[in-house]
């Protein structure tokens, strides 16, 4: 125990041997049961609050020597070793939350009168050193507060005297106490008239001092006790990281430390700390905290400094994360201070970093150097730092596509350095190399910047078949999703080419199967792609076409079934287009009649891969097309488009219900042409007939026979509508022979209220060969079979259907409608006398 001596002071009155021949408590392995956490640390809360309040009791009487007996007891509890650093935490702020009342009482006391020498005396009577020096930077903060003059003396003093705990945990809690302490008091002007109130200078010189002895502190815990125990020591100390980083974020809050003087003295006395304590997690914590707690407006002019810190880091330092959190900070700075102005070639953001600050450039060169010095950085980590490159080239400098060009250039010679090719999707470094392709798809939203980075396709090959795949189906996604053009041929080969995997079969393709409807998917989207190779001149938009047509040629049976189809259709919209600007064009009809070559030999492709039905219908929406174009010698092609309708109809489609849709479609296309002379219209009405008649189940001879009449009524011919009476009451009374003589009663009658339907419907129009009695003959026929069938679901829609038809007679019955259906009604009105109608 030492006791006051003038020897011990020096000229300023501070007492200089506070911390000699003071022997620390030997170190102490923690408890690590919380049962018996919770106990010692409940008897340590219970001493000091009886201690506690004896202090208080002896301040009220004005007895300072039993007062602060009891304050050094009290703060002698934070000698322990076996409490955790969260149960040590707890006391601490205990004891500390006392001592503030001493401290009040000392300011008291020395309004009174009472020489701080005296306090600094009866300080001494603390027995141990960790009590001591408590109360001397209590004592100290008192000296500070009322005599500034010696500020910069005491703070000195203090911080030294500190050195007197070693002990990690202890020492750290005590440091924190003197750095919140001060941390008001703390000189915060660049000069002042009296040098011993000190400047910003000596607080700055006052806080790293204190930085770098906690930090050591910090440090060391990692070095005690068995490596057994590495990983609680590794959690101790991420419970005390806050302790070191309040020094950071004090020098931060200086007012007067000013960029110079962050470059001169703050960074570089940091940055020197940091590096040369060569420890992994106190590495990383710190150059984390630099980033947070420093203004933006900092880092961008001391890039440099720093970048050159991180390469020389540990190497279990992840120097990545580090880098990554600068260049997210820093692109969020520039985007909530940029400023956007409209100006005559549009929106234009002007960026929030000085032209000065080569801000892209630093960081590339930067993490070239570190990728090059530090050969153990996983290579994922490595492309992880090219990601935020070109995040930060995107946000900062949106209009540079050179620089995200760059940044793939430096990836792919990375890639190539390592013989890196076929990168399985199961690796790491394929998901971030993705995540960069990615990010540049996302950012431009728009394929054709995509084409102006030369390195992306090269990057794209670096993939493996499944990954390209993947990525390709990305890039096509979202050009669906913006709805971008692709106005030329180039660059229709350019995408075409990049998303190749969908296209066509690749090298590199696994052989397994896959699975059908995920392909189907797939190329339906492909499909839904090619409507957007578009352009608005129609010269360009052929030649888009003929590229296309190359590329999706190669894809296969399997996939040309979705491609073609619509590749087609963007030709027949192609012919209309320059049938628009016929009287602008000279050449327009020799250009449709190339494009209607090109459509013919497309699906003559598909007719031949084994989708003879899908040809089909391209043929019939073909010869559509030429009919309403009506260019030079239409008439011929049109035809030849029907024929190879009927073609692939008569060779290629055997089955039954396949067949009665066909002929159902060509019928309908037929009845439609407008193009067609007598000579060209008639073996084609007739064969539609023939063709229907010979279909293989009966009720599907009937149906295609009774859509036949439509040929000879609303059928074109002379470009007017044909209205052969004899010839459609000729198929309605066929289609009523083949209805007699199907054997199930139910489709029997089924057929022949269709049968009435088609009757009623000519007979309304005009057709007077339909007479009353053939209804009437119809309704009877129906009328006598229909109780004969048993009752089911089938049953009960063929009543409805025939119920419906009566009620429709009997609607045109009470109307009275002039010309024919007055006549009509006029007729049925016997037929149905005492029938009901339900």
């Amino acid at each position: 125990m030492y006791f006051w001596n003038p020897s011990n002071y020096d000229s300023s009155g501070l007492y200089r041997r506070a911390v000699v021949g003071q022997q620390e408590q030997q170190p102490q392995t923690p408890i690590n049961s919380l049962d018996e956490q919770d106990k010692l640390l409940s008897d340590a809360i219970t001493v000091v609050r009886a201690q506690a309040f004896q202090m208080q009791r002896f301040l009220d009487k004005n007895r300072l020597m039993e007062a602060m007996r009891c304050a050094s007891t009290m703060l002698g509890e934070l000698r322990t070793s076996l409490l955790s650093p969260k149960s040590y935490y707890e006391l601490y702020m205990a004891i500390t939350d006392e001592l503030r009342h001493f401290e009040h009482y000392l300011l008291d006391e020395f309004q009174k009168g009472r020489k701080v020498p005296d306090l600094y005396e009866h300080v001494q009577y603390a027995g141990n050193i960790v009590p001591r020096l408590y109360l001397l930077i209590t004592v100290g903060l008192v000296y500070i507060k009322t005599n500034s003059s010696l500020k910069r003396s005491i703070l000195k003093d203090l911080v030294e005297m500190c050195r007197g705990v070693q002990h990690p945990l202890r020492g750290l809690f005590l440091r924190n106490y003197l750095l919140q302490c001060t941390r008001n008091i703390l000189p915060d002007a660049l000069s002042n008239t009296d040098e011993n109130e000190g400047t910003v200078i000596d607080a700055i010189d006052f806080v790293l001092t204190n930085f770098a002895e906690m930090n050591k502190l910090w440090v060391r815990i990692q070095h005690q006790g068995h490596s057994s125990e590495r990983s609680r020591r590794e959690k101790e100390r991420e419970e005390l990281k806050i302790l070191v980083g309040t020094n950071l974020v004090r020098l931060s809050q200086l007012e007067s430390a000013s960029l110079e003087v962050y470059q001169r003295l703050i960074l570089p006395g940091i940055l020197e700390q940091v590096v040369s304590c060569r420890d992994a997690i106190a590495q990383e914590y710190l150059m984390e905290c630099i980033i947070q707690v420093f203004p933006d407006e900092f880092h961008l002019l001391t890039l440099d400094p720093f970048l050159k810190s991180c390469a020389q880091l540990q190497s279990g330092v992840n120097v990545k994360n580090i880098i990554i959190s600068l260049i997210d900070r820093l692109a969020l700075y520039n985007q909530r201070n940029g400023k956007v102005t409209q100006t005559t070639s549009g929106t234009e953001i002007i960026s929030a970093i000085p032209a000065e600050v080569q801000l892209f450039e630093v960081f590339s060169t930067q993490i070239a150097y570190i990728v090059q010095l530090r050969t153990d950085m996983p290579l994922e980590d490595t492309v992880s730092l090219q990601v935020a490159l070109v995040s930060l080239a995107q946000k900062v400098y949106h209009d540079r596509v050179d620089y995200v060009d760059k940044v793939l250039e430096t990836t792919a010679q990375i890639l190539d350095r390592l013989n890196m090719t076929n990168i399985s999707h199961s690796l790491t470094v394929n998901q971030e190399l993705s995540r960069l392709l990615r990010l540049c798809v996302d950012f431009y939203n728009n394929v054709l910047t995509i084409l102006q980075l030369k390195f992306f396709g090269p990057l794209l090959e670096k993939f493996d078949y499944t990954s390209r795949k993947a990525l390709s189906l990305y890039i096509v996604m979202n050009i669906l999703e913006n709805e971008t053009l692709v106005p030329t041929a180039e660059h229709v080969d350019s995408v075409l080419g990049m998303i190749g995997p969908l296209i066509s079969d690749q090298e590199d393709q696994p052989p397994e199967k896959i699975d059908p409807e995920d392909f189907a998917e797939e190329q339906g989207i492909v499909g839904r792609f090619v409507h957007l190779l578009r352009s608005d001149d129609p010269d360009t938009q052929y030649k888009i076409l003929t590229a296309a047509r190359k590329h999706f040629g190669l894809g296969g049976q399997q996939r040309i079934r979705y491609v073609l189809p619509p590749l087609v259709f963007a030709a027949y919209q192609l012919a209309y287009k320059y049938k628009a600007i016929a009287g602008e064009d000279e050449m327009w009809d020799k250009k449709c009649q190339k494009i209607l070559q090109f459509c013919h030999s497309t699906i003559a492709v598909l007719a031949k891969s084994e989708l003879p039905e899908l040809a089909l219908r391209l043929y019939l929406q073909g010869a559509l097309c030429i009919g309403q174009i009506a260019y030079t010698n239409h008439e011929t092609v049109a035809y030849d488009f029907m024929t190879q309708a009927f073609s692939l109809y008569e060779d290629e489609i055997s089955d039954s219900k396949s067949q009665f849709a066909a002929i159902t479609l060509i019928v309908s296309t037929v009845e439609q042409m407008a193009c067609f002379s007598d000579e060209n219209a008639e073996p084609l009405r007739t064969n539609c007939a023939l063709a229907a008649s010979k279909l293989l189940k009966k009720p599907d001879q009937c149906r295609a026979v009774v859509t036949c009449a439509s040929l000879f009524w609303s059928g074109k011919q002379n470009g007017q509508e044909l209205r052969d009476e004899k010839r459609t009451l000729e198929c309605l009374k066929k289609a009523a022979k083949i209805a007699s003589q199907c054997l199930d009663v139910g489709v029997q009658v089924q057929l022949y209220v269709e049968l009435l339907n088609h009757y009623l419907f000519y007979y309304e129009r005009g057709n007077a060969q339909i007479t009353v009695s053939m209804l009437n003959q119809l309704i009877a026929k129906i009328n006598e079979e229909l109780p004969n069938l048993e009752p089911t679901e089938e049953t009960k829609q063929i009543e409805m259907h025939y119920q419906n038809t009566l009620a429709h007679i009997r609607s045109r019955m009470e109307t009275n409608d002039a010309g024919a259906g007055a006549a009509a009604a006029a007729g049925l009105e016997v037929s149905f006398a005492g029938i009901t109608l339900n």
